[in-house]
C-alpha cells in the first residue's frame, strides 16, 4: 500500500491531489443525504482527517455504514478544500477498504472521555486516544532532541550495561538478576545462598544508573553520554516514581562543575525548544486540556537566564521565608520539593541551579570540596516540579575517593575498576543525569508519571 501519512495529507498536498490514507476510525457520522463522514487517525499527528464516503461506493451498505470506532481502514480518493473551519482539506473517497473489524460494543476506547486511571488498564490501546498519542509524540521529540543536542556537540553515544554488580547510588534499592531456583537456591557450607553457582557467579542487579560505566569512556574518549533504561526497587506509589524509567547521562572529561551547569542549562533549553517546534499541535492540546500554563512555562525556561546559588545560600533564604515548612529547613538536610519549588517559583522566578551540597547527603563519587564538608554537586530546579537534573563534578583523587567509600561503608574492592580510572591518567570530569519520564511529564503537564511511559512498571504492576 502506497499510503500518505495523515500529517502530510493535512499539510503538504494541494487540493486536487489523489492519495491513499490508512488508519483507525475515531468517529463515523451518517448523513441523511446518502453519505457519511469518517474521522480517521493514523498516529502521525494529533489531528484526524475527514473522509467523505457516499452511497455510490460499492461497499457503502455492506461495510461503510457499519464502521465503528477502532476499525482499521484504507481510503483512496481526492483531496478537496474543506468547508469546515477546523481543517484545510478533506478526502472525498473513491474507495474505502476494510482492513480490520472492531466490535464497537466491546471496544474499550469509545469516542468519549475516559479517566486516566481506566486507561492505565488499557495500556495496549490507550495510544489511540488524543492524550496518549500526543504524549507518545512529545516523548519521541524529547528523545530525538536529546540525541540531537549531544551529537551536535561531538558527544559519543555509549551503551552501558543493564546488568551490573555495583550499586551506583549506594541506596540498595536494586532488582536482583538470577537464574537460581528461588524455592531451592544452592547453599554453601554455612547455609548461605551460594551466588558462585549463579549465572554470573556473583550477585548481580538491574542497573540504577549507567554513570560509573560511562565515566570510564569519558576518561578515554572525552565527551560521552548514555541513554537507556534504569531500575529502582523502591516501594513508592507516588505520581513521580517508576520502577523502570529511562535516563540520559552525559559525562565530560576535563570539565568542572561550572561547565557541567552550563551544559545542563543549554541542554534543557534545547529540549524544550524542540518540543515546541516539533509538537505544536500536541502542545496546544496539553495547554487546553491539561495545564493552561505549560507553553508559557516552557517558553519562560527557554528565554531565561538560570539563577545559580549555593546550597548554603538556599538554606538561608528558606530559613528567612515567612512560611511554615512541612520539612525542617536546616543545614545538612536534603532539600524537599516544597523548598525547591519555593526557590524557583517565588524567590527567583526562573530555573535555579543549586551547588555545593553537604557531603554527608551525597554519594561517594562526588568531588569533596576544600572545606571538607561539601561536595561539587548540583541540582537544576524548574517550576512546578523542583529538581529535574542532578549532577556533580566527580572525585578524581584516588585517596579521597577511597576515603569517601570508607565513610559510606562501601568496599573499595567492589569498585576496583572505578578506582583504576584515578590510578591511570586521572582527569577532572563531570556529568549529570536527567530522567526522561519526568522531563516528558513536565513538558506535557501530565499529573502522573505512569501516563508518560508506554507500559508503567510500579509496585505490584507489570500487567503488559
Amino acid at each position: 500500500m502506497n499510503r500518505t501519512l495523515i500529517t502530510d495529507a493535512l499539510t503538504v498536498p494541494a487540493p486536487g491531489a489523489d492519495l491513499t490514507v490508512a488508519g483507525w476510525v475515531r468517529t463515523v457520522r451518517i448523513s441523511k443525504g446518502g453519505f457519511c463522514f469518517i474521522h480517521l487517525n493514523d498516529g502521525s499527528c494529533f489531528d484526524s482527517i475527514q473522509i467523505v464516503a457516499d452511497k455510490d461506493l460499492h461497499n457503502y451498505e455492506t461495510e461503510i455504514l457499519h464502521l465503528t470506532a477502532g476499525t482499521s481502514i484504507a481510503a483512496s480518493g481526492k483531496l478537496v478544500e474543506s468547508p469546515a473551519k477546523a481543517q484545510r482539506v478533506e478526502l472525498h473517497a473513491a474507495e474505502v477498504s476494510l482492513i480490520g473489524t472492531c466490535d464497537g460494543e466491546q471496544y474499550p476506547i469509545q469516542p468519549k472521555r475516559h479517566s486516566f486511571e481506566f486507561l492505565r488498564t488499557q495500556a495496549h490501546l490507550r495510544p489511540r486516544t488524543n492524550t496518549f498519542g500526543a504524549v507518545a509524540r512529545v516523548r519521541n521529540a524529547v528523545s530525538a532532541a536529546i540525541h540531537d543536542f549531544f551529537q551536535s556537540r561531538g558527544f559519543l553515544y555509549v551503551h552501558t550495561p543493564i546488568i551490573t554488580a555495583s550499586d551506583c547510588e549506594g541506596a540498595g534499592t536494586l532488582f536482583r538478576v538470577t537464574t537460581m531456583d528461588p524455592a531451592e537456591p544452592p547453599r554453601d557450607d554455612a547455609g548461605n545462598v551460594d551466588f558462585a553457582q549463579d549465572f554470573f557467579g556473583r550477585p548481580t542487579y538491574l542497573t540504577v544508573s549507567g554513570q560509573l560505566d560511562v565515566e570510564a569512556y569519558a576518561c578515554a574518549l572525552g565527551n560521552v553520554y548514555t541513554f537507556g533504561p534504569t531500575f529502582r526497587a523502591e516501594n513508592s506509589n507516588t505520581p513521580r516514581h517508576l520502577a523502570e524509567f529511562w535516563m540520559v547521562e552525559p559525562e565530560m572529561a576535563f570539565a568542572d562543575l561550572t561547565a557541567n551547569a552550563d551544559l545542563a542549562e543549554d541542554f534543557l533549553k534545547h529540549v524544550f525548544t524542540a518540543v515546541l517546534d516539533r509538537c505544536g499541535r500536541d502542545m496546544e492540546f496539553f495547554n487546553e486540556r491539561i495545564d493552561e500554563t505549560i507553553i508559557e512555562t516552557l517558553k519562560g525556561i527557554i528565554d531565561s537566564q538560570f539563577a545559580r546559588i549555593s546550597y548554603t545560600e538556599a538554606v538561608d533564604r528558606l530559613a528567612q521565608a515567612d512560611r511554615k515548612w512541612e520539612y525542617t529547613v536546616e543545614w545538612g538536610n536534603d532539600l524537599q520539593t516544597e523548598h525547591e519549588r519555593y526557590l524557583t517559583e517565588e524567590v527567583f522566578k526562573v530555573p535555579v541551579i543549586i551547588t555545593d551540597y553537604p557531603a554527608a547527603i551525597k554519594p561517594f563519587y562526588m568531588r569533596l570540596s576544600d572545606d571538607g564538608k561539601t561536595v561539587a554537586a548540583m541540582d537544576v530546579l524548574v517550576p512546578k516540579v523542583g529538581e529535574i537534573i542532578g549532577g556533580s563534578q566527580r572525585e578524581e583523587r584516588l585517596d579521597v575517593l577511597v576515603q569517601r567509600m570508607g565513610q559510606l561503608a562501601l568496599n573499595p574492592q567492589d569498585y576496583w575498576w572505578y578506582a583504576d580510572l584515578r590510578r591511570y591518567g586521572t582527569v577532572p570530569h563531570a556529568g549529570f543525569g536527567l530522567g526522561l519520564e519526568r522531563t516528558v511529564q513536565f513538558a506535557t503537564g501530565m499529573a502522573n508519571i505512569r501516563d508518560v511511559i508506554p507500559y508503567p512498571r510500579t509496585p505490584r504492576s507489570a500487567e503488559f
